[in-house]
C-alpha cells in the first residue's frame, strides 16, 4: 500500500515572502498588500499576476504582524443565533460577499436561539479585536452592553430596532410586524386565532405587538402555545397537534417562522382539515420555499440581504473615518398574502 504523501518543508527552503510575490508578479510591496486587504481596488490583471505568484511561492500573509502595525485586524465579528434553517443566512451571505470585496473576513459566533450564548461569543470576539461586530438582535445586559462600549469598535445591532442602540442600527420593528399581522386576523374577520411561537426575545416582541392589535379592536387576549429551541417543520407538526388534540379549533394559526407555519399545515391536512377553508395559516420569514409550498404560504418578508449589506456600508465609512450621519436605517417588512391566509 502506497503511504500517503507528506509535504516536508526543508531547513533551506524559508517561508516565502511579500518581498518574493512582489518580485514575482512586478508589482510593489504595498501593490500586493492591497491585494489582500483590498483587491477590488486592483485590475483584474494585476491580481491575476499577483494571484499566480502567491499560489506559485505558497505565501500565506501574516495578518497577526500586519494588524499590529496597522492596529486593524480584518475580522469582522457577525454574532447570529443560529444557522440551522435560519432566516439570517441571507444577511450572513450579503455581508460576507460585501465584506470579502472589501478585504475582510468574517468570524461568525452563534449565540443560541435565546441567545444564551452571547457572553461566551462575545468573550470570544472581542478578544481578537474585531475591527467591527454586527449583532442579531440586541445586547440588553448593561455588563455586557458596556464591554461593547469600551472596545471603541463600531458596533451595528440588526433585524431589531432598539429604543437604546448602542452605536448603530439596521433593523424593523418586531412590534409593528405583530400589530400587522393582526390587523390581517381582524380584517378577515377570524374570531380563534392561535399563536405557535418560539420562546426568544424577537418572536416574543411580535407576541406582544399581535396582543395589542387585538385589544385595540376590543379583542381578547389570543391563545399561545410556546416551544423552546429551534424552529421547524416537525416543532410546528407537534404544537398544533398538541394543540387540537387539547379540544383548541382556531380558524387561525399565526407561527413566528415559516418552517412551523409549513409544519402547521402539514399536520392539518393530515387531519382533513382545509387549509384556508378550514383554518388559515401565517408564517414569519418568506424563506425560499414559501411561495411553492401547496398552499402557498402568507408570511412577513424582511429583506436580509438589505440589512447585511447595509451593515457593512455602515463598517466601511467608519474604517474611512467618516461620519454616519443616519446612524439608524430601518428596512421595513411587507406582510405578503398569499393561499395560506
Amino acid at each position: 500500500m502506497t503511504p500517503p504523501l507528506r509535504l516536508v518543508r526543508r531547513p533551506d527552503s524559508p517561508t516565502p515572502t511579500l518581498a518574493q510575490v512582489a518580485r514575482m508578479a512586478g508589482v510593489s510591496g504595498a501593490t500586493v498588500s492591497r491585494f489582500f486587504n483590498a483587491p477590488g481596488k486592483l485590475s483584474a490583471e494585476t491580481a491575476a499576476r499577483i494571484k499566480g505568484a502567491v499560489d506559485e511561492l505558497g505565501y500565506t500573509p501574516n495578518l497577526v504582524a500586519g494588524g499590529l502595525a496597522s492596529n486593524r485586524s480584518r475580522l469582522v465579528a457577525a454574532l447570529a443565533p443560529t444557522i440551522e434553517q435560519s432566516i439570517f443566512a441571507a444577511t450572513i451571505q450579503a455581508m460576507t460577499d460585501e465584506l470579502a470585496g472589501a478585504g475582510y473576513s468574517v468570524m461568525l459566533g452563534l449565540t443560541g436561539a435565546r441567545d444564551e450564548h452571547v457572553g461566551q461569543q462575545l468573550s470570544a470576539v472581542l478578544g481578537r479585536r474585531p475591527d467591527g461586530v454586527i449583532l442579531t438582535g440586541s445586547i440588553t445586559d448593561p455588563i455586557m452592553r458596556q464591554r461593547l462600549v469600551a472596545q471603541n469598535t463600531p458596533i451595528i445591532e440588526t433585524w431589531d430596532l432598539p429604543a437604546d442602540p448602542i452605536d448603530m442600527v439596521v433593523g424593523f420593528s418586531h412590534e409593528a410586524v405583530g400589530h400587522a399581522v393582526g390587523s390581517r386576523v381582524i380584517d378577515k374577520g377570524w374570531k380563534k386565532p392561535l399563536l405557535i411561537s418560539a420562546t426568544g426575545t424577537r418572536a416574543g416582541i411580535r407576541q406582544a405587538g399581535f396582543t395589542e392589535a387585538l385589544r385595540q379592536n376590543g379583542r381578547p387576549n389570543p391563545e399561545v402555545l410556546t416551544f423552546d429551541g429551534v424552529t421547524t417543520v416537525g416543532r410546528g407538526r407537534r404544537a398544533f397537534a398538541q394543540a387540537w388534540e387539547a379540544g383548541t379549533r382556531p380558524d387561525v394559526v399565526v407561527c413566528s417562522s415559516d418552517w412551523t407555519a409549513y409544519g402547521v399545515i402539514a399536520e392539518a391536512q393530515s387531519r382533513g382539515l382545509d387549509v384556508p377553508g378550514d383554518l388559515a395559516v401565517i408564517g414569519f420569514g418568506d424563506l425560499d420555499f414559501s411561495a411553492d409550498v401547496n398552499p402557498a404560504l402568507t408570511t412577513v418578508r424582511i429583506d436580509g440581504h438589505a440589512i447585511g449589506r447595509q451593515a457593512v456600508s455602515f463598517l466601511l465609512q467608519r474604517a474611512r473615518g467618516e461620519r454616519v450621519a443616519e446612524p439608524i436605517v430601518d428596512v421595513g417588512f411587507e406582510l405578503v398574502v398569499r393561499k395560506s391566509g
